[in-house]
């Protein structure tokens, strides 16, 4: 009897320490050989990269203003929800039109298209320089591939034929109509 008396004493005291020690936490905080491998590599610790927004990714979207272009002061441009290769230019003379994304992230072609309005827009191109946050638009001359920016430089006049008499004509094209503009800031855009 006194032999069971002890071996139950002795198992009620073994349970009783086995409980007191599961109610103790371990924490890495506390812990000398955690802490000082920790403070190898606190210096080393990089932050996350935030993820990039849409403006980000397509820095064309926005509202422009231009002191240049009296015809067509404040444009929006906004990216098509079915087609992200696809923005809409607003607030141009000839209406709501379309351009195309070429090279990436802001070069877009303008085909030659028919507004909502009916009018007819020869094709162009489209920069945005992210640098000096600077909207160009270029309608009247064809989408030069290797050389987008090509479009914005004025051709030198040539000279008039010295004979008199001289039948060759050089077809008329149409003149370019230009825009210009700068991006407004979200700040200035709220207000």
């Amino acid at each position: 009897m006194k032999k069971t008396i002890v071996i139950m004493a002795g198992i009620v005291l073994s349970l009783l320490s086995v409980s007191a020690g599961a109610q103790q936490t371990w924490d890495a905080k506390k812990n000398p050989t955690v802490d000082s491998i920790a403070a190898l590599y606190r210096d080393k610790i990089v932050a996350a990269p935030v993820a990039p927004t849409r403006e980000d990714i397509f820095p064309v979207i926005g509202k422009y203003e231009s002191s240049v272009n009296a015809d067509a002061a404040h444009i929006t441009i906004t990216l098509d929800e079915q087609n992200k290769g696809l923005v809409w230019i607003e607030g141009l003379p000839q209406g709501k039109v379309k351009a195309m994304l070429r090279k990436s992230p802001a070069t877009y072609k303008i085909p030659a298209q028919k507004t909502a309005e009916g009018k007819e827009v020869a094709e162009g191109t489209l920069i945005f320089d992210k640098e000096t946050n600077t909207l160009s638009i270029c309608l009247g001359k064809s989408y030069n591939a290797e050389d987008p920016s090509a479009a914005f430089v004025t051709p030198a006049e040539e000279p008039a034929p010295t004979a008199k008499n001289s039948k060759v004509k050089k077809p008329v094209q149409p003149k370019a109509w230009i825009y210009t503009g700068t991006k407004l800031s979200k700040e200035t855009a709220r207000n």
